[in-house]
């Protein structure tokens, strides 16, 4: 069985291709069929990408509050939900997790250092941690899950295991490695969205 990705935006991205060129089949998901009741879509992970709470770059946030119940149970019955950062400081974006989660966004390159040899820290294999681009930090790390990478002033990663699924959220500015967004992907179970 192959791995399949749901990407949670309004238009086909680089992101999609590059996700293609790592092995993993990419179907878009655009904010109204996310909201929308009749929408079925079987994904090991959903992924939304940096920007999704800007109004200036996406219209995907009302439609993850929409279908926060579903996100929810796609995380508990296996799936995989990774999510980068939201590039606006606003502190209800993130409020359709099944977690709270408090975000600062503060874009600027930072020193990255990797906590307890927790796998996601793979999303790094292929940059530089001692300089990478981050749109902010998470200042409540320790409430909603194991921080896995941190910086100075917060983390820049979380992973939270949610019923047989888990949670990754990052503020890393780049494309995961390739060897993460792999393993992350065949790790979560096909799952009906």
């Amino acid at each position: 069985m192959s791995c399949r990705a749901g990407f949670v935006w309004e238009t086909s991205q680089h992101f999609c291709r590059y996700l293609e060129e790592c092995g993993i089949a990419c179907e878009l998901v655009t904010p109204h069929m996310l909201a929308a009741p009749f929408f079925r879509g079987t994904f090991n992970c959903l992924i939304i990408p940096t920007g999704f709470a800007n109004p200036k770059y996406s219209r995907v946030l009302p439609g993850l509050r929409a279908s926060a119940p579903r996100i929810g149970r796609f995380v508990e019955k296996g799936g995989n939900l990774l999510v980068f950062g939201a590039a606006i400081d606003r502190a209800d974006a993130y409020d359709w997790l099944p977690f709270p989660l408090q975000y600062c966004h503060d874009y600027r390159p930072r020193s990255v250092t990797f906590g307890d040899g927790n796998p996601a820290g793979a999303i790094l294999a292929d940059y530089d941690a001692g300089c990478i681009e981050c749109d902010g930090i998470f200042s409540n790390p320790f409430e909603c899950g194991t921080a896995v990478l941190s910086c100075s002033d917060g983390a820049v990663l979380i992973d939270r295991q949610v019923g047989a699924g888990r949670v990754i959220v990052t503020s890393i500015h780049e494309y995961p490695s390739r060897a993460f967004i792999a393993a992350f992907c065949a790790a979560g179970t096909q799952t009906l969205f």
